[in-house]
């Protein structure tokens, strides 16, 4: 086995956020590192991820996944280099996706771990656009929402890691139109000269139900929901008889201190017999041979774009997760540890 350092850092949650997340909620702490234990791994985290979903898990309220223990160290999803094992399933420098992040060091059984080879793609897309993030994105647009052919889609939070592998795959998949929203003219252009969408506005110049009413002048089949809100309000104007809805996230409600309105026009769901359903991405792993290989071609073909925003240095990890929620990222947030 190679030499185990004694310590490492890892982030605690240690106050609950009120609102937005501040410094004094976290503290990035040494913590020991223990030898692996038989049928265990030791792993040297190379990239994290910082998600959406991280900010629920912050609150102290029953919800699909427990919440982050105080004090302790979080979780999230990591990929890393094996420097000690005890299985037979990994060796020393084999690559492993897990979800022991926000640490530099973590000890894991192999059977929660997944192999993956950076030369097939770099290791952060195994958290991005081959990852957790690329199966939301594949299963809540063709599973959850029944895309077909010759539907008109809309996507909200489209220059995000989801919502940008969203429109591409509605694109691959023969949409007749996609249309996205994002908060700068930047990602604006992005969304349309980069990632092919047939439209995209800036959701910061105007009422969003108009500029979708402008951009989709026919309405909208499907609509996927990574913002809530305003946004789900406009699509439920915009969305014909028989639309259905996948709500991914409601990044706009994440932090709100104060209940939020529920859309006003909630009653048009009957007479559009409209179809709104919530997704969570554990429950379509089956999909995961089907993603790998119809995405993982895409990506080598350079059919499908992705882009990452780095930021390097685990003493930056929290920075990087509130800009994420602040949408101050395109693409996929990726926290790099590596020299």
């Amino acid at each position: 086995m190679s030499t185990i350092p004694a310590t490492g850092r890892a982030w605690h949650l240690v106050a609950r956020p009120h609102g937005w997340p501040k410094p004094e909620d976290f503290a990035l702490r040494e913590t020991e590192i223990a030898e692996p234990g038989e049928g265990q791994i030791l792993v040297r985290n190379i990239h994290l991820s910082v998600d959406p979903y991280m900010r629920g898990r912050m609150n102290d309220v029953k919800s699909y996944l427990p919440p982050f223990r105080l004090d302790h160290p979080m979780d999230g999803g990591a990929v890393g280099e094996v420097i000690a094992s005890r299985s037979d399933a990994f060796k020393p420098g084999d690559h492993v996706l897990h979800q022991l992040g926000w640490r530099e060091y973590a000890v894991l059984g192999a059977e929660h771990g997944v192999k993956v080879d950076p030369a097939v793609a770099p290791l952060s897309t195994y958290l991005g656009v081959l990852g957790m993030t690329g199966l939301t994105a594949y299963a809540g647009l063709l599973e959850v929402a029944s895309f077909r052919p010759g539907d008109a889609v809309f996507v909200s939070g489209a220059a995000g890691a989801v919502g940008s592998e969203v429109g591409q795959i509605a694109k691959l998949k023969g949409a007749s139109r996609v249309i996205g929203s994002a908060g700068s003219d930047e990602k604006v252009r992005m969304l349309t000269e980069e990632y092919g969408f047939d439209a995209a506005f800036n959701y910061k110049d105007g009422p969003v139900a108009e500029q979708l009413a402008a951009a989709a002048p026919d309405g909208i089949d499907v609509y996927f929901d990574n913002v809530g809100g305003e946004h789900l309000e406009a699509a439920i104007s915009s969305l014909k008889p028989h639309g259905r809805v996948t709500v991914c996230g409601m990044i706009s409600m994440y932090n709100a201190t104060e209940p939020t309105p529920a859309p006003r026009n909630l009653a048009a769901v009957i007479g559009k017999r409209l179809r709104i359903q919530g997704m969570i991405v554990t429950d379509h792993y089956g999909l995961q041979r089907q993603f790998v290989e119809e995405v993982g071609a895409w990506v080598r073909s350079g059919e499908l774009k992705y882009r990452e925003t780095v930021v390097h240095g685990i003493e930056h990890a929290t920075e990087a997760f509130v800009g994420m929620l602040r949408g101050e990222n395109t693409g996929k947030m990726i926290v790099s540890l590596d020299a």
